[in-house]
């Protein structure tokens, strides 16, 4: 096997199949990915609805995105703890809590900019 990497157009071509990979793999194992995907799949078309300005748009589709980040990243981390051992251990459990809350905050975050965007939509007329 050679050790040299692969660059130029075949490495953004690998790298799009693995993290189309790891969508999947979050689709398919972690139901909470699954009820923000069907979350977002109902947002997004409605961004375009409720977007008052083209930023507006960028923040409402930004914030269901980040959601999903969130999520993975979330999900990267209970797979790795879970892969180092089933043992209770404090840091493997405050570092699965940590992912949780930083779900939790992008949810704060996407839950404001929907709240903002649908007042100015509303006080608009």
């Amino acid at each position: 096997m050679s050790n040299e990497k692969v660059t130029g157009l075949a490495r953004f071509y690998y790298a799009t199949c693995y993290s189309f990979k790891g969508m999947r793999a979050a689709f398919v194992h972690e139901p909470a990915f699954r009820y923000e995907i069907y979350a977002s799949l109902l947002l997004l078309p409605a961004s375009f609805w409720v977007a008052s300005s083209a930023m507006g748009l960028a923040m409402l589709m930004s914030s269901c995105l980040l959601v999903l980040m969130a999520e993975l990243v979330n999900s990267a981390i209970e797979a790795v703890v879970d892969r180092a051992g089933l043992e209770v251990n404090e840091l493997a459990g405050r570092a699965k809590d940590l992912g949780s809350a930083a779900v939790f905050v992008t949810l704060l975050i996407a839950g404001l900019v929907w709240s903002a965007a649908l007042w100015e939509k509303l006080m608009a007329g």
